[in-house]
């Protein structure tokens, strides 16, 4: 018995020896430095800092970018109130040309309107028994009335069609513009305001499509005063030719002819 107390008692110091001697630090263990790691962790955490410092600038900035100018001021002072309208012919004060009137607020595309305001060319089948020369010049002086009628329907025609257009259609969609530009609305992104902006290039697209056409009405009238111009000058050369060509020939038959007449000549 008291042999088996004293292994007992043996195999418990020596558990608590085993214990104690587990416990302690180990005397063996290194600090370990590397400096190559150390350098890569410092050149990472850097880095990270000043992603970090880049990402909050852009932040801020976009912030700012995204604040609308109603946020400093009002937009109402950017807004026309007195915008000049549409001016329409009134056609009810001039009862001679009411119809030509109308034409010129709605356009009219046959030209009846016109056509009935001026005089009508008198139509000849003699015309086509003259000499080749004068058939030519006559041709040539009735193709500029032709001309001066087919400019003046089509100017009047466009014109009506473009104050109509721009009274009915285009000045509403300026307003609507306008109201959408100036509405002071914090909620509107980005989309928002890149759809004003097609919507402002499509108006002025439009407005110059229309200037075009005015232009092209301008040249056109600028053309036929031309032809008028050439006309008027060619036929003061041809007089001017004619007279140095057959001016023998006429000064001796208004002497042969003054000649004849005074001896012939009788009182009554």
């Amino acid at each position: 018995m008291k042999t088996l107390t004293r292994r007992s008692v043996r195999i418990v110091l020596l558990a608590l020896t085993v214990a104690a001697i587990g416990a302690r630090p180990a005397a063996a263990q290194w600090a370990v430095f590397d400096a190559a790691t150390t350098a890569r962790n410092r050149a990472t955490a850097a880095l990270t800092q000043l992603l970090e410092q880049l990402q909050g600038q852009q932040r801020d900035k976009f912030l700012a970018m995204a604040r609308r100018l109603s946020a400093l001021t009002n937009l109402r002072r950017f807004a026309l109130t007195d915008v000049p309208r549409w001016r329409v012919h009134g056609s009810a004060d001039f009862p001679f040309v009411q119809s030509y009137l109308d034409a010129l607020n709605f356009g009219d595309r046959s030209g009846t309107a016109y056509l009935s305001l001026v005089e009508r060319l008198a139509q000849s089948a003699r015309l086509a028994q003259l000499p080749s020369a004068a058939r030519r010049a006559m041709a040539a002086r009735l193709a500029t009335i032709d001309l001066a009628d087919a400019v003046v329907i089509a100017g009047t025609n466009g014109t009506g069609q473009l104050r109509n257009g721009g009274r009915r259609l285009e000045i509403d969609a300026i307003d609507a513009l306008e109201q959408d530009v100036v509405d002071p609305s914090q909620e509107q992104s980005t989309t928002a305001v890149l759809d004003k902006i097609s919507g402002a290039s499509l108006i002025g697209a439009r407005q110059r499509q229309a200037r075009i056409q005015l232009l092209a009405g301008v040249l056109e009238q600028l053309l036929l005063d031309t032809k008028q111009l050439r006309e008027v000058d060619v036929a003061a050369m041809n007089a001017q030719l004619v007279t140095w060509r057959d001016k023998a020939a006429v000064d001796a038959a208004f002497v042969a002819g003054s000649g004849d007449a005074l001896r012939t000549w009788r009182q009554p």
